[in-house]
Parts: C-alpha cells; sequence; structure tokens
C-alpha cells in the first residue's frame, strides 16, 4: 500500500466514524427531549404541554398533599408562586418529600389540567445541619405519614 492509499483509507475511516457518531448521538434527539418548565410556562403553552414529556419543577403548595396509600397514589400542587398545577404520581414518594419543599416531576400535561408524574423528585439543599445534642434526628425530617 503506497502512503498516498492509507491516507485515503484513513480519511475514509475516519469519515465513516464520524458519520457513525453523528448518527448515534443526534438520531431520534427529538424523541428523547425533555422540557423542563415552571408552572407559568406549562400554562402558557397550552395544547402543546398535552402528551409532551415534561419536567415541572416548583413547590408543593401548604395543604394540597392528598395521599392514597391504598392505591399507592399521591396528589398534590406544585407553584412557582404565579400559577398552579395539580400533579396526580402514582408510587411512594422519596423520603424527604412534604409540603412547602421543591419538587421536580417528570411526566405529561393531561387534557383534564392535570399534571401526570411518572417521576418525583425532591430538591433539597446540600447543607448538612446536626441534630443538637440529645435531639432526636427523625424530627428534623417529614415523611407523609407525619405529615
Amino acid at each position: 500500500m503506497t502512503d498516498k492509499q492509507r491516507r485515503l483509507f484513513m480519511a475514509m475511516a475516519l469519515l465513516i466514524a464520524a458519520s457513525a457518531l453523528g448518527l448515534v448521538s443526534f438520531g431520534n434527539l427529538g424523541e428523547n427531549l425533555v422540557y423542563f418548565w415552571d408552572p407559568s410556562q406549562v400554562i402558557e403553552a397550552g395544547e402543546k404541554a398535552f402528551g409532551a414529556d415534561i419536567r415541572l419543577g416548583g413547590v408543593v403548595v401548604p395543604g394540597s398533599v392528598e395521599e392514597n396509600p391504598d392505591a399507592n397514589e399521591l396528589t398534590f400542587s406544585v407553584s412557582n408562586g404565579v400559577d398552579t398545577i395539580v400533579v396526580h404520581a402514582k408510587g411512594a414518594p422519596p423520603q424527604m418529600f412534604r409540603e412547602g419543599i421543591g419538587v421536580v416531576v417528570e411526566g405529561t400535561m393531561t387534557k383534564a389540567g392535570v399534571f401526570k408524574a411518572d417521576q418525583l423528585m425532591v430538591k433539597h439543599s446540600n447543607e448538612y445541619k446536626a441534630p443538637e445534642d440529645g435531639a432526636d434526628p427523625s424530627s428534623l425530617y417529614k415523611t407523609v405519614e407525619n405529615l
């Protein structure tokens, strides 16, 4: 193989590898996008929000948490301080879930105006605060059962 043939072979191999990488990276990218919106953006999007994969972020509205332990379901409202959206989630919530905490729920908006969550994540600070001497550590957190 001559030097010219080797260069041509290398150039073709790099072109094929780059094409394959581009196809894997960007092929079907639109189908896998999940948008992060707050309640105002979901309401503003109107019908565009129906059926789209969305991550909805906000704060759990105090007094809005309703749990149905028999069906393993949870209904609560999420607000950004301006608008509020009702969220329906199945499955056990994270242990740190409580009213007034920031959450991110991933799912879809239904035409009934309820956000159907497939995944519920709790936002929390990374600041650790140790319990005072003699304090019961379980008093530092609340679970849904303690609400």
